[in-house]
């Protein structure tokens, strides 16, 4: 059986990006049809960014009962049912998932189930439990990504996992070996290091979380290894060997590694493939990534293409941003994108954030700079808290103090961070964060002070 129906606007895929654009148009009297083949939410809600928070607030949970003792209160054991942790985990995606389901159907956007693929620049046909043709003036493309299958060890999702597989396991491994040392790769390691799993990292570039930059890098290395977490850069695994009831990795240097199981995190492939997207006019990249420019449109006009499968950042809140930029000019709008100032969070214990640029980036645009660099260990909220461990970081323009970028690593740097990003979309400059009064005692002092260390001029640290 098939229908039709036009819809000012079609946006396929519910992710963070596509259901923040259904509501951005739904909210200004348009008439909205939401694809989604799968899950409302997407990658992030279903198996990425919540699931594994929810997980990662166990493990954290965990680290602060084991420091109890610091604190006069004394535990006499901890034990850890992952099963548990994994309901719990369950149970967070699906009271999101129908919260969102209900903020929809509040906005009047018509939610269909189905895959989609083009018939024309502004038809598409959707097949599912009830095959239709959808046509709209305005389409945004926001199908997301999955995780990148190496051909030379594929997941079988029981020895070799992914993002996605590892999120089902009920039961703890003695051992896990992770292939990829990016943010999900160390995400991982973190929460399953914090229940007892003996974790070991292979990476093939030089340095962990290589895009955050070397200052950070460096902290976190030295973070896991304290933690236990063992890590091998500069190491290439050449094949992964399954065994009855483990995986042994050949690396490229001729040693191997055995554990119970192997987590592949290499990177995530843009979901293009099915649209059919030449019968819209559109050509993607070589990586399947949909060319835009900064109001979120294609070369084809009226059709929009946010989130991943743009290639441009695979960050959620990216998504939801672009997701409100196409449709504001869809429906007649002016919004562009600007791509300075994006917050990027790794939820490892200890957290690490980062805006704008990084010390080695501010050079290679030829800035001469200024870092203020200050300890948790000198905040009077973090000695209380007894969580000294990591450090703010601002890098400004020497000459015109202006706020390039910021990193964080410590407790709770994931929401410190905001501040920083505000700062530096808005231009402003460290003499803006010294004249704001900050409260004390709290962890965004950090900011205030490594300000004035950049600008030569410390309160509560010596003197350089």
């Amino acid at each position: 059986m098939t229908s039709k129906e036009t819809h000012d606007m079609i946006v396929i895929g519910a992710g963070p990006g596509g259901y923040v654009a259904a509501i951005k148009a739904a909210q200004n009297g348009k008439k909205v049809a939401l694809v989604e083949k799968n899950y409302l939410g997407g990658t992030c809600l279903n198996v990425g960014c919540i699931p594994s928070k929810a997980l990662l607030a166990g493990s954290g949970l965990v680290k602060k009962i084991q420091k109890a003792k610091e604190f006069g209160i004394n535990i006499s054991e901890i034990t850890i049912d992952y099963s548990k942790m994994h309901a719990r985990k369950d149970k967070v995606v699906s009271q999101i998932r129908t919260s969102l389901q209900g903020l929809l159907k509040a906005n009047k956007i018509d939610v269909i189930e189905g895959s989609a693929a083009f018939t024309g620049a502004h038809t598409i046909k959707v097949t599912g439990k009830i095959s239709q043709i959808l046509k709209a003036p305005s389409i945004i493309i926001a199908c997301g990504s999955e995780p990148t299958n190496v051909p030379i060890f594929p997941c079988d999702h029981k020895l070799i996992l992914n993002s996605t597989s590892i999120l089902e396991l009920k039961t703890l491994p003695t051992s896990l070996c992770i292939v990829g040392g990016g943010y999900i790769g160390c995400e991982f390691a973190s929460l399953f290091s914090s229940l007892g799993v003996k974790v070991t990292i292979v990476e093939a570039l030089d340095s962990i979380i290589e895009a955050q930059g070397a200052t950070l890098s460096k902290a976190l290395n030295a973070a896991f290894k304290k933690e236990g977490i063992e890590i091998k850069t500069g190491a290439q695994v050449e094949r992964i060997e399954k065994n009855k009831d483990s995986v042994t990795l050949h690396i490229k240097d001729g040693t191997t590694i055995t554990a119970d199981l192997a987590l592949v995190s290499v990177g995530r492939k843009i979901n293009t493939k099915s649209l059919d997207l030449d019968k819209a006019g559109l050509a993607p990249n070589k990586m399947g990534a949909i060319e835009v420019n900064a109001q979120m449109e294609t070369n084809t006009p009226g059709v929009y293409a946010i989130g991943d499968v743009t290639g441009i950042s695979m960050l959620a809140h990216v998504a939801s941003h672009q997701g409100i930029v196409a449709a504001t000019n869809a429906i007649g709008g002016n919004a562009s994108m600007r791509y300075e100032a994006i917050p990027a969070v790794i939820f490892t214990h200890p957290e690490i954030a980062s805006v704008g640029l990084t010390k080695e980036q501010a050079e290679k645009r030829g800035f001469k700079i200024n870092i203020g660099k200050f300890p948790f260990m000198a905040l009077g909220k973090s000695i209380a808290s007894s969580e000294t461990e990591g450090f703010t970081e601002i890098i400004s323009d020497k000459e015109t103090d202006a706020i390039l970028g910021a990193h964080i690593i410590g407790a709770h740097a994931a929401s410190l961070i905001g501040q920083m990003a505000l700062a530096i979309n808005n231009e402003l400059t460290l003499d803006c964060v010294v004249e704001t009064i900050h409260a004390h005692p709290t962890l965004s002092e950090g900011w205030l002070e490594g300000s004035l260390l950049a600008k030569g001029e410390p309160i509560h640290f010596p003197p350089r």
